[in-house]
């Protein structure tokens, strides 16, 4: 396929921060076939399987989780990519790292390790992603992290836009390896973004249906939602309710989708972008949603929030789980031999790296690994209701 001129070339890469002569080389693969393919066969990325999307460790087998939500994203992001001529392994591989970085439980998780790490940087997913593929996951014999090259990890640092005030993980990476945070990303991490936001826009109205927090009344209240819903009927008006819903699922993101695909055109046009050095300078975001449609997009996230994120059983799920992230984290403070040989042999001298070390402990964890661990630590009983069943 012949690239677009905006788009991202292998050949034209920046490269990889440490060199890696000698190396057996698999196949005919470029730069950014490569990266895709570490994130793949990291351990990191197998332990999204069993982190939470939107259910804390949910009953049914059918409900998102991490892993199955990037595969997802990865999947809308390249179809995209595809139609706009950009870098379709560029593209991947930023969809399928994006949420390595995500502790156990999600956002909840991630609160309850920003709050015990306040006093030493705090904690945050993006900036541990980052941590996690440059400095935690490291297979190989002379190097620490994947050692991904600077596009990927550009655009997993600068995907949501350019970054003026890092934390400090981030700011680790940037600091060995300089990562331009103050400029925008490259059009396939642009499309990554919004292929996430399509993603979970949609894929969180399946599984709130499944579970029954939601209901086609509530959706019928949005004008996009219900708009959409009344095209599937009049295609397929005498299918069972359940698969008029999935098909609507399916139609919304191919609504969307379609949008991004125009709007980014139009954007790259009216912006005169002519090779990939020009989407960086533009000085704005062009790959996304047309205004009319971010309009209807934020509306759908506020209903999603108040109807689903922050229905009463999804807040008591994200209180226990805070318990468990906060009494794990007190537990490995007080004694770190409690994280286990591996972990504790390796803790460091300081009490900001002490704190830093557990938190990359915690962070890597699954959600059924993380109660387990608390289990061990103070019994069965005291695992909160909420997540008694995992």
């Amino acid at each position: 396929m012949t690239l677009a001129a905006c788009a991202s070339h292998p050949g034209d890469s920046r490269g990889r921060l440490h060199p890696e002569p000698g190396r057996v080389v698999r196949g005919p693969r470029d730069d950014f076939q490569r990266d895709r393919d570490r994130v793949i066969h990291s351990i990191a990325f197998r332990r999204l399987r069993h982190k939470t999307q939107v259910f804390v460790a949910p009953d049914g087998d059918h409900y998102r989780v991490r892993l199955t939500h990037s595969i997802e994203v990865s999947q809308i992001g390249r179809g995209i990519a595809r139609a706009l001529g950009l870098n379709e392994d560029l593209t991947e591989a930023l969809c399928l790292a994006h949420d390595i970085g995500h502790p156990p439980f999600g956002h909840a998780g991630e609160d309850a390790l920003k709050a015990a790490m306040m006093d030493h940087g705090g904690f945050d997913h993006n900036g541990h992603t980052l941590r996690t593929l440059a400095r935690i996951e490291c297979p190989y014999p002379l190097f620490d992290g994947l050692n991904l090259t600077w596009e990927t990890l550009e655009g997993l640092a600068k995907h949501n836009g350019p970054v003026r005030h890092p934390g400090w993980a981030l700011r680790e990476i940037d600091r060995d390896f300089p990562l331009d945070l103050t400029s925008h990303a490259s059009l396939e991490a642009q499309v990554a973004a919004v292929a996430d936001d399509i993603a979970y826009d949609n894929h969180d109205i399946d599984d709130g249906l499944r579970a029954g927090l939601l209901d086609i009344d509530q959706l019928m209240e949005q004008p996009f939602v219900a708009a959409n819903f009344r095209a599937v009927e009049g295609r397929f008006p005498g299918a069972p309710r359940d698969r008029q819903l999935r098909e609507l699922v399916r139609d919304q993101i191919g609504v969307m989708v379609n949008d991004v695909i125009a709007a980014t055109r139009a954007a790259v046009r009216d912006a005169g972008v002519g090779c990939v050095a020009d989407v960086r300078a533009a000085g704005r975001t062009l790959g996304g949603f047309s205004a009319e449609l971010a309009a209807k997009e934020r509306e759908l996230k506020r209903f999603m929030y108040a109807n689903l994120y922050h229905h009463p059983s999804q807040l008591a799920a994200a209180e226990a789980a805070k318990q468990v992230v906060a009494g794990l984290f007190a537990a490995y403070a007080d004694d770190p031999r409690r994280m286990g040989a591996d972990w504790s042999s390796r803790l460091p001298e300081g009490e900001t790296a002490t704190v830093r070390h557990i938190g990359d402990y915690i962070a890597g964890m699954t959600d059924r690994f993380a109660i387990d661990r608390y289990a061990q630590i103070f019994g069965r009983d005291a695992v909160p209701e909420a997540l008694a069943h995992v």
